[in-house]
């Protein structure tokens, strides 16, 4: 049982890699489904959870209020598909979305350019120079989109447990050397694993509750006890208190909840 991220640049074959991992290994393969249900769930219409996954902010702007609750919403549909494991998600920043869980598999699909030009072509029914500038528009906004919100470049092998290049290896071979890497212990979901995944599952779904009250709001939880970090005055503070309170019957996975003024010492889940 895993949860594996596959991520990619485009025309890089990664949807047909996923698609292929998931049908050897039994697994759900999830990706623009993803933001289907985050629209559904936040009456937000999906061409929003589009933009702001792949639209950059500007350097000079700060990121938008909006984009950062949309970023959320999208979060917390992808940990409520992922939580039990057994998911297979290709799609922007899956390695990010659930940074901090240690065991969930990130893979990184490479293909060299000739290849990635060839593909636009064929779909497309473009030329090579069309080709090409497609593909560099999309690269450089997914850099910028990563660097900017996070702080690094999606092209660091670093942040990948398995970069894979297609080009030599093609996508039967990247399935066989996902799965049987996805079978290692490393990556086994203990329950411990699925009870953070369900942790942050559950402080994502309440952040996204209060963002409207604190759009800088920063919230816990660790076996149903939740904590909520805001920067914001009492009244604030006792709205959100109030909010929370009214939610309880909605998420009875909730024990406790305490909102404290100020940050948390350690790194937040969501």
């Amino acid at each position: 049982m895993a949860v594996i991220t596959i991520s990619r640049g485009s025309y890089s074959k990664g949807k047909e890699v996923a698609e292929g991992v998931a049908a050897t290994l039994d697994y759900e393969c999830v990706s623009r489904d993803i933001l289907l249900e985050a629209s559904d769930r936040f009456n937000i219409p999906e061409i929003k959870l589009l933009q702001a996954i792949h639209d950059a902010p500007s350097i000079l702007d700060r990121v938008g209020h909006g984009q950062v609750a949309y970023i959320t919403y999208i979060q917390s549909a992808l940990l409520e598909r992922v939580k039990e494991g057994n998911v297979v998600y290709h799609g922007l920043a899956g390695h990010i979305l659930l940074k901090g869980i240690e065991k969930v598999m990130k893979v990184r699909i490479l293909a060299n350019p000739d290849l990635r030009i060839a593909v636009v072509m064929e779909r497309e029914q473009v030329g090579e120079k069309e080709a090409r500038r497609r593909i560099a528009k999309i690269d450089e906004e997914r850099t910028k989109w990563t660097r900017r919100l996070y702080g690094v470049d999606p092209w660091d092998p670093t942040l990948y447990d398995l970069v894979i290049c297609i080009d030599k290896i093609k996508v039967e071979g990247a399935t066989r050397l996902i799965c049987e890497a996805a079978s290692q212990e490393a990556f086994s979901l203990t329950d411990r694993d699925r009870q953070k995944l369900s942790d942050m599952a559950l402080s994502c779904k309440l952040k996204s509750e209060l963002l409207d009250i604190d759009h800088n709001v920063t919230v816990t939880a660790e076996y149903g006890n939740v904590l909520v970090f805001t920067k914001a005055d009492d009244r604030k503070a006792r709205k959100m208190e109030e909010k929370l309170g009214s939610l309880a019957g909605r998420f009875p996975e909730i024990h406790n909840v305490e909102v404290r003024i100020g940050t948390p010492k350690l790194s937040a889940d969501a």
